[in-house]
């Protein structure tokens, strides 16, 4: 807990989409749930404009209830997403529903009705940033060669200013034993070692957290893992 990590972001770049989250799947069962009928006959290369179309037939509330109804599944009651439909044409739900959990599928719910309406819902903004963090204790915060999500967070905002939101939000997280919201936070990560070190850190959150970020080049700070997580290790 008392090693100093290095920290320097590479990249950091705002995104409109998730990678990998629409797929041509998911689209064959919107199409379902749009009632579209026999999809036999689509090509792959036409089901992402054939289910744009479809959902394109509904009211942009209606279309939101849907695709909330399939992304949530049994997450949520009808009279929730009912309520949700609604808010979703003037709220950024990823950013504001309570539930930091279903922060995630709010935002791939929102950028998909983004697209297919063109900009009548809010845009969905995410960040993904890259992070080389090296220490010569390296292999002490590494757990089966990955940096956990928590001890990510936890070293980052140490370069973001004092107000950020994160800060406030997550005060005793930071500095406790425990960050259960961390997994939630970041949506997708990915550790690659670079040598013995130093790794390359991608991750993908939401710019509700992670925008201060963007004005950081390197810095220097302390983190550390879970106890929980660690003990299991």
């Amino acid at each position: 807990m008392n090693t100093i990590y290095k920290a320097e972001i590479l990249n950091f770049e705002t995104i409109l989409a998730l990678p990998g989250y629409w797929n041509n799947q998911k689209y064959k069962d919107l199409l379902g749930v749009m009632e579209y009928g026999d999809i036999s006959e689509i090509s792959d290369a036409e089901l992402k404009d054939m289910c744009y179309m479809s959902i394109t037939e509904n009211e942009p509330e209606e279309a939101a209830r849907l695709i909330l109804g399939y992304v949530f599944n049994d997450k949520l009651n009808a009279g929730q997403i009912d309520n949700l439909s609604n808010e979703m044409r003037e709220e950024k739900m990823w950013e504001e529903y309570a539930e930091i959990g279903y922060h995630e599928d709010f935002f791939n719910t929102g950028q998909i009705l983004f697209d297919a309406f063109n900009g009548k819902f809010p845009l969905p903004e995410a960040v993904k940033f890259e992070v080389k963090i090296t220490s010569d204790k390296l292999k002490e915060l590494l757990l089966e060669n990955k940096i956990t999500e928590a001890a990510i967070i936890r070293l980052l905002v140490q370069g973001m200013p004092e107000h950020t939101l994160i800060k406030r939000l997550f005060t005793e997280q930071l500095s406790s034993e425990s960050f259960e919201e961390a997994e939630n936070i970041i949506w997708q990560m990915n550790t690659e070692i670079q040598s013995d070190d130093s790794v390359l850190v991608t991750a993908i959150s939401s710019k509700y957290f992670f925008l201060d970020l963007k004005y950081t080049e390197s810095f220097e700070g302390k983190t550390h893992n879970d106890a929980e997580i660690v003990e299991e290790d």
